[in-house]
C-alpha cells in the first residue's frame, strides 16, 4: 500500500486479497487484483494525488464485482465456472466453454 494510505484502505486490500487466494488465485494475482480495486476506490474518493480517466469515470468495483457475481445477467465467470467445476472434479472440464461448464454444473 502507498505512503499514508488509511486504515480502512489497509483492511480493504487485505479483505480483498484473502478472497481472491479463498477462490483459487495465485498470491501474486490475488496481490495485484486488490491493489487495483484499492488503488481505483482512492481515486475515485480523491484519495490518491492523481487518477486516471476510467478510474473516475468507469463504474465502481464494487458495483462491477456485483455484476460478476453471479447476480448479474449473464452469471458467474467463466474463471468461476472452472473453479466450482475443479472443486467438483468434473472430467473434461479444460475444454469445455461457458455454457459447456454452466450445463455440466447444473445452472
Amino acid at each position: 500500500m502507498p505512503r499514508g494510505s488509511s486504515s480502512k484502505r489497509e483492511r480493504q486490500y487485505e479483505h480483498i486479497k484473502k478472497s481472491a487466494e479463498d477462490r483459487g488465485a495465485s498470491t501474486g494475482r490475488a496481490k495485484e487484483m486488490a491493489a487495483r480495486t484499492v488503488n481505483k476506490e482512492r481515486a475515485r474518493s480523491g484519495e490518491s494525488k492523481s487518477a486516471g480517466r476510467t478510474s473516475t469515470q468507469d463504474m465502481s468495483s464494487g458495483k462491477r464485482g456485483g455484476q460478476r457475481s453471479g447476480r448479474g445477467s449473464q452469471g458467474p465467470t467463466y474463471d468461476q465456472l472452472y473453479q466450482e467445476a475443479k472443486r467438483r472434479d468434473i472430467q473434461g472440464r479444460s475444454g469445455m466453454n461457458k455454457s459447456e461448464l454452466q450445463r455440466a454444473l447444473g445452472k
